[in-house]
């Protein structure tokens, strides 16, 4: 007579399902942890980012130090007496705009200086210009009186034939220096340089054509 197998051992139902309780809740806690590793590392990779953005904006931007614009804008001309042909002669009187741009992320400290107007290389009149600052992204507005007279014009000038064009040719040349200062610490001096060309019309007596290099 066969004997009778034995079944073996079976837990009981309610072990099983708490064993399968804890591994859904280890599963959920890697899962969870996982999502907060993945979370810190986009933070961590997005500051760094941040941070190279800054570095280059600084040094390619902010720390790029340029020379201001050094110019003369256009002008209304005051007064303007001229000779004939035969006996060549200019006076003229204007308010010259100079302009300062400063395009840098800080101030520039410039010395005084002059502009000197000539003709066909002679100078003809000089304006002054005050020690001063121009602020960060800003220009610098200086309205000087000028006074232009050809007295000191050798007398083989072509100006006879100027006149007789109804046209005078005249150049502002110009060097301003000054010291750039970004971030109260980061000094730089640098130098602009003016070379201007205008021509008066004489009939009109106004600014008939202006260009700065």
């Amino acid at each position: 007579m066969a004997e009778k197998s034995q079944n073996p051992y079976q837990p009981p139902a309610s072990n099983v399902h708490h064993q399968g309780d804890q591994e859904s809740l280890h599963i959920m806690d890697e899962e969870e942890a996982k999502r907060k590793r993945m979370k810190w590392t986009i933070g961590i990779v997005a500051f760094v980012i941040f941070q190279v953005v800054q570095a280059l904006f600084f040094v390619l931007v902010i720390m790029k130090f340029k020379s201001p614009k050094f110019r003369v804008a256009e002008f209304d001309v005051q007064s303007l007496s001229v000779g004939t042909q035969a006996s060549p002669s200019f006076d003229m009187s204007f308010v010259a705009p100079i302009r300062i741009k400063n395009t840098n992320w800080g101030p520039v400290k410039y010395d005084a200086s002059t502009v000197n107007f000539t003709y066909g290389g002679v100078q003809v009149g000089q304006a002054i210009i005050p020690k001063s600052k121009a602020n960060f992204k800003s220009t610098k507005k200086i309205d000087v009186n000028v006074t232009l007279s050809s007295a000191n014009l050798p007398g083989d000038s072509n100006l006879g034939s100027n006149l007789s064009s109804g046209i005078i040719n005249l150049n502002s040349q110009g060097e301003l220096r000054g010291k750039v200062t970004v971030m109260f610490m980061f000094k730089k001096r640098k130098t602009s340089q003016m070379n201007c060309t205008m021509a008066i019309n004489t009939a009109t007596k106004a600014v008939q054509s202006l260009s700065c290099k």
